[in-house]
């Protein structure tokens, strides 16, 4: 398996206290930066931090996972619940639609704007520098588009598009919301350029010192997974890009096929060798005879990158929060018992499916071959016996036979649980370009629809928009995904309303119900901080509805 080591840079400028905090936000020594391509490189690395969530100050780290996009995207969907302990009340909060006061979500608004500082920072500075090729200049100015469109996508399904559009580094504070057209039709002509900045390197020839930055068939992935938002969302057909050209669903199709037919990724064989539960394959009695595929395999297309230094900044903080309450069994390690899976998952999932089994541990299931879980170790919320495989604390025997967390094992890392998760979180997968493909009606529709189902035994069944939404939901558990495909196919009011109904937990050891009503009235978009709001002076107005008592989560 091979790691990149993302530093983490703070570069020449301090953390803003706000995006529309001006005076802090531009100071900077730019009397001598940049002044290479190395400098430039660095503010892209720095870039990559703020959307992996690595954060220099450990003041704020604690705080700063929880707003990660990927964590808030599971905790809104109904395949999960909010879990934790009974003091860790936010997890809670955002599975019913609320918050628990008006500035929950401003390390989301932050993280998203001092990233596009960066990628506009480096709009402004591309030329100012001499490169030792054309082809690094490119590589720079590729990845300032993607991350840009990555940040503003983060912001438009986090808060529904009613945000600023800054595309400079001077900053005015009373900057006004741009409409949703206006933010879309940027994100996706951010992509187009980066897609056509971008080299055309199969996966398995891209070199290992570019492993974690972006690539043209990652950029042409994402672009039919915001046009798939944006056009279902909003009811559309097209957008018009930014250079008043049409970018239409056959140009999305276009786009797809060309990272299908030519990127090099792939399906791999086996689906459970993605996660790396299958390196306890010695120990753990379910993963006998799987390897794990490593965090560089042909089927991911994008994934943000985690080292295993031993320090919490470089930690992946999203994994830690699934895992156990106060105990460790292999090869599932401790964590704070966030997002508890939703038995109705499991009930609606067929047991001929092997991703059934692959993405969720049944703890009563002694098959698994894992023992000793203790209920309400803790003082636990909403615990259902059912908990997601892909993305927990792993652990694995030492050569002494004790149980450690797996970066301990294998690469040597600090032997401390909450510092040395270092699993990548997989953004994007091959088998959702399929899948994507089949939806967009791509003339091998049928085919890769199969091909999807096939990998892990199903027969073929005729490709459609109702057995695509079925499969998108079990093949892409857990992923960060399910929400928005909720929302862009407009179903999120019914499907959260009916699935997450009545739900068996147990709370404190006692069994009782759960309950989650979607609230029509947000749009399914979270709050604007108020802080932001107030610092423009009401300029920005907040989203429907999070300005009644409904709005607010006060615990059980």
């Amino acid at each position: 398996m091979r790691k990149i080591y993302y530093i983490v840079i703070s570069l020449f400028f301090t953390s803003c206290s706000d995006f529309l905090d001006t005076e802090n936000l531009t100071q900077k020594n730019s009397s001598n930066f940049p002044v290479s391509e190395t400098d430039l490189m660095s503010v892209v690395t720095s870039a990559f931090s703020d959307a992996s969530n690595f954060e220099n100050n450990n003041a704020e780290i604690n705080q700063r996972w929880r707003e990660n996009v990927f964590f808030l995207s599971e905790m809104m969907s109904d395949d999960r619940l909010g879990g934790g302990r009974v003091s860790a009340i936010d997890g809670r909060a955002i599975m019913n639609f609320q918050q628990t006061d008006t500035d929950m979500h401003l390390d989301a608004w932050k993280r998203s704007y001092e990233g596009i500082y960066k990628t506009n920072f480096l709009f402004e500075n591309i030329d100012k520098v001499t490169y030792s090729t054309e082809e690094n200049r490119k590589k720079i100015l590729g990845q300032a588009y993607f991350l840009r469109a990555l940040f503003y996508f983060d912001l438009a399904r986090l808060f529904g598009a009613n945000v600023p559009k800054i595309l400079t580094t001077d900053v005015d504070k009373s900057t006004p919301q741009a409409k949703p057209d206006e933010i879309y039709s940027l994100i996706m002509s951010d992509l187009v350029e980066a897609i056509e900045i971008l080299p055309s390197v199969k996966f398995e020839k891209i070199p290992i010192s570019d492993n974690g930055m972006a690539t043209k068939w990652a950029a042409e992935a994402y672009l039919a997974r915001v046009f798939l938002f944006y056009t279902g969302y909003y009811n559309k057909e097209s957008i018009n890009l930014v250079d008043g050209s049409e970018l239409t669903k056959s140009h999305v199709q276009k786009y797809l096929i060309d990272c299908i037919d030519n990127s090099g990724h792939g399906l791999i064989d086996d689906f459970r060798t993605l996660w790396p539960y299958s390196i306890s394959n010695k120990d753990y009695p379910y993963a006998i005879g799987l390897e794990y595929a490593g965090d560089e395999n042909k089927e991911v297309v994008f994934a943000l990158k985690y080292s295993y230094a031993g320090f919490r900044s470089t930690s992946n903080m999203v994994v830690l929060a699934y895992g156990l309450s106060n105990q460790t069994l292999l090869p599932y390690g401790k964590g704070w018992m966030y997002g508890t899976v939703n038995p109705k998952i499991w009930n609606d999932w067929p047991d001929n499916d092997l991703r059934k089994r692959a993405s969720i541990w049944n703890v009563l299931d002694q098959n698994e071959g894992v023992v000793g879980y203790k209920l309400n170790n803790g003082n636990t919320m909403q615990e259902t016996n059912y908990y997601n495989k892909k993305y927990m604390p792993i652990t694995v025997k030492n050569s002494k036979g004790q149980i450690k967390n797996y970066a301990h094992v294998l690469y040597g890392a600090i032997d401390n649980f909450n510092l040395n998760n270092c699993q990548d979180l997989i953004l994007m997968r091959f088998s959702d370009v399929l899948l994507m493909a089949a939806e967009l009606e791509c003339p091998k529709a049928q085919d890769y629809y199969d091909r999807v189902r096939g990998r892990v035994g199903l027969q073929p069944k005729p490709v459609s928009l109702d057995n695509i939404k079925e499969e998108r939901r079990f093949e892409l558990a857990f992923e960060g995904i399910r929400y928005w495909d909720l929302l862009r196919w407009h179903d999120a009011e019914r499907v959260i309303n009916e699935n997450m109904k009545d739900i068996p937990v147990i709370t404190l050891g006692k069994e009782t119900s759960v309950t989650v009503k979607f609230r029509t009235e947000t749009g399914g978009f979270l709050a604007i901080p108020n802080s932001e709001i107030l610092l423009s002076n009401g300029v920005l107005k907040q989203n429907p509805g999070w300005d009644t008592n409904d709005a607010f989560y006060v615990g059980e």
